[in-house]
């Protein structure tokens, strides 16, 4: 908890980062101390910034955090009682004597000054902060942070015992609506209807059995689209009027040989959730199924008749839980606190001559639109960056974009012919320019902390965040809510 005299809605208009570009400063305090935590003014004084004790030197603690250019003040919280570090510049402030430090960047070709160790000549620690270095050269000579192992299992712990605590139930809003499709709805009806409503799937319900049977995905109309543009289909653009859902569900079976010993359709397994399941419970599932959503299913009857559909269940809508609950003690859980280059987490684009295990996928703007297709198919992924020559993001393509096709019926035009860029135009004002379009994409920086990373996947409708090099926004790597759940889970 923070000081009676630090009031950090008082003093939340000091520093804004919008707009700025962050970088790495790492700060020492060389007193001592138990428990010791780390806060100013380039973090708003809205968050306590755990300290971990240097290897060696048990009186040593240092944290990195993330800093825009200019002024700034910071205190130390060492075993309950804030402090300040005389050896540092300081000054009276508005919350007593606090440390200063001026942020600004040199060439980084500019010889930098190493500061004086006042420690044995074989402990590798710096004892301040580092002035005056550009983020190049600090990120290159900086040591990474480190967190033990027995700590990231302690986090993993508490973030277990919390989603297993909570139930689905608590995942419901206040108010809202949930689109459900019939199974005897024809395809075009149905890609239409997910247009309008502005949502990327839905469930299907199926009045003969009385239950919900399935859910209609963007992936759907994807494969639907594929097979209208292959040579040869037997579904053509005029059978969308009629051809139903049920139908396509039957026909995809057979396509990807989801057949029994008679030759008859495997009936696939719903994945959902009752409302008084555990929240860890409906990430498993959500992570085993592959799906996006697990719908949330009520039924008062022991045989499951009359079942009611409450909700659309998400990782974002239990991440979001999560950072609710753990944003005012995340210096309980160090792991928050670090960077997402530091812990293994996301996809990250391969540098010159290394391998990469995981795909990769990027776009041109000019790509035709059945190679974007292709790719969220074949690399399994909800969005793909689309970069300039340079790879600097300009946009993503995403599952949810498909369903802008249906608008003037640009699903019947062929797909080879029409560009990314022009898929992406579909869903926009013809009048806004497309540089800023950018705004729609979700980014993050390598520095950014797994707490600042989660609050932004935790965000409806975001899935993965693109990776940027602060300045360029060239394309660095990709995370998404499963890799994040499947980090945090372990």
């Amino acid at each position: 908890m923070f000081a009676s005299d630090m009031n950090p809605v008082r003093d939340s208009g000091r520093v804004t980062t919008a707009g700025m570009v962050l970088f790495p400063i790492q700060f020492t305090w060389p007193h001592g101390g138990r428990s010791v935590f780390i806060s100013g003014s380039f973090n708003r004084w809205a968050e306590l910034v755990p300290m971990s004790q240097v290897e060696g030197a048990p009186n040593y603690f240092q944290a990195v955090c993330a800093v825009s250019h200019g002024c700034h003040e910071y205190k130390f919280l060492v075993d309950g009682e804030w402090r300040h570090d005389e050896r540092q510049p300081h000054k009276n402030g508005e919350y007593g004597i606090v440390n200063t430090f001026d942020a600004q960047p040199v060439p980084a070709q500019t010889p930098q000054l190493q500061p004086r160790l006042d420690v044995p000549n074989n402990m590798d620690v710096d004892t301040g902060l580092v002035h005056r270095v550009s983020a190049v050269t600090l990120n290159q000579a900086m040591p990474m942070p480190r967190i033990s192992e027995e700590d990231v299992q302690a986090c993993r712990y508490r973030i277990s015992v919390f989603l297993a605590a909570h139930t689905a139930y608590e995942l419901l809003p206040e108010s809202g609506k949930v689109v459900a499709l019939d199974v005897d709805l024809p395809v075009k009806q149905a890609f239409h209807i997910l247009s309008e409503q502005g949502i990327a799937l839905a469930p299907l319900w199926d009045f003969s059995k009385g239950k919900f049977v399935g859910v209609l995905s963007a992936l759907d109309f994807i494969l639907i689209l594929r097979e209208l543009g292959n040579h040869g289909s037997n579904l053509t653009e005029e059978e969308l009027e009629t051809h139903t859902i049920s139908a396509w569900k039957e026909g995809k079976a057979y396509m990807n040989r989801q057949v029994d010993g008679h030759g008859r359709p495997i009936p696939k397994h719903l994945f959902y959730a009752g409302s008084c399941d555990n929240l860890k419970d409906v990430a498993f599932k959500i992570l085993q199924s592959g799906v996006a959503i697990v719908p949330v299913i009520h039924s008062s009857s022991e045989d499951g008749s009359f079942p009611q559909l409450l909700h659309l269940a998400s990782l974002s809508g239990i991440l979001k839980c999560l950072c609710r609950y753990f944003k005012h003690c995340s210096g309980s859980l160090p792991i928050l606190q670090l960077p997402i280059d530091a812990i293994p987490l996301g996809t990250w684009v391969p540098r010159i001559g290394e391998s990469s295990s995981r795909p990769f996928a990027m776009l041109r703007p000019t790509a035709p639109l059945s190679s974007a297709l292709n790719m969220l198919v074949q690399a399994q992924v909800s969005s793909i960056p689309i970069v300039d020559d340079n790879d600097s993001l300009l946009d993503i393509y995403s599952r949810s974009d498909i369903t802008a096709l249906a608008k003037g019926r640009a699903y019947t035009h062929n797909l080879n012919e029409m560009t990314v860029y022009q898929a992406l135009q579909l869903g926009q004002d013809s009048n806004t320019p497309y540089e800023t379009r950018s705004q729609r994409c979700q980014m993050c920086l390598r520095t950014d902390t797994l707490l600042k990373v989660m609050e932004q996947l935790a965000i409806p409708g975001v899935r993965r965040l693109v990776i940027v090099e602060a300045g360029s926004n060239r394309v660095e790597g990709i995370v998404s809510l499963t890799d994040v759940f499947r980090f945090l889970l372990g």
